[in-house]
C-alpha cells in the first residue's frame, strides 16, 4: 500500500482517480489544485504525487517544478487531456520539467494501474 496525492481541478476526475487507487489498497489524498496539492504535500509524506496539468490557480507543469525543488525523490505522474487545437505536447513539457512518467486523459483503469504499479516498484538490483 502507497500514499499518493492526487492533484486535479475537476472533482469527477479526481473522484474516480481515487476510487480506482483505493480498490488497489492505496491510501489516497485528494487537492483540487497544484496550492493545495504542495500544502498537503509538506503536511505528509507521500510515494507517489498524481498531478494534472492544466489547472487554475497553480497549474501542473509549475507544480511539478515545485515538487522537485521541495520533494526531491517523490515519484511524479502527469496526467493531463492537453489543449485542444494546440500542437504542444505537455506531457513531454511535463517530463522535461521531472515528472517520472505522463498519462494522457482518457485512460483506462488499467493503465493507470499499470502506470502506478511501474512507478511505485523498486528499482532493480
Amino acid at each position: 500500500m502507497a500514499a499518493i496525492l492526487v492533484i486535479d481541478d475537476d472533482g469527477a476526475v479526481r473522484k474516480l482517480i481515487a476510487m480506482i487507487l483505493e480498490r488497489a489498497q492505496h491510501r489516497v489524498v485528494e487537492a483540487a489544485d497544484g496550492i493545495k496539492g504542495l500544502k498537503a504535500f509538506k503536511a505528509a509524506s507521500f510515494d507517489l504525487v498524481i498531478t494534472d496539468l492544466i489547472m487554475p490557480e497553480k497549474e501542473g507543469l509549475e507544480t511539478i517544478r515545485e515538487l522537485r525543488l521541495d520533494g526531491g525523490e517523490v515519484r511524479i505522474l502527469a496526467i493531463s487531456g492537453g489543449f485542444p487545437g494546440n500542437p504542444i505536447d505537455i506531457l513531454d513539457m511535463a517530463r522535461s520539467l521531472g515528472a517520472d512518467a505522463a498519462l494522457g486523459k482518457p485512460f483506462t483503469p488499467d493503465a493507470l494501474l499499470a502506470e502506478v504499479d511501474r512507478l511505485l516498484a523498486p528499482p532493480p538490483a
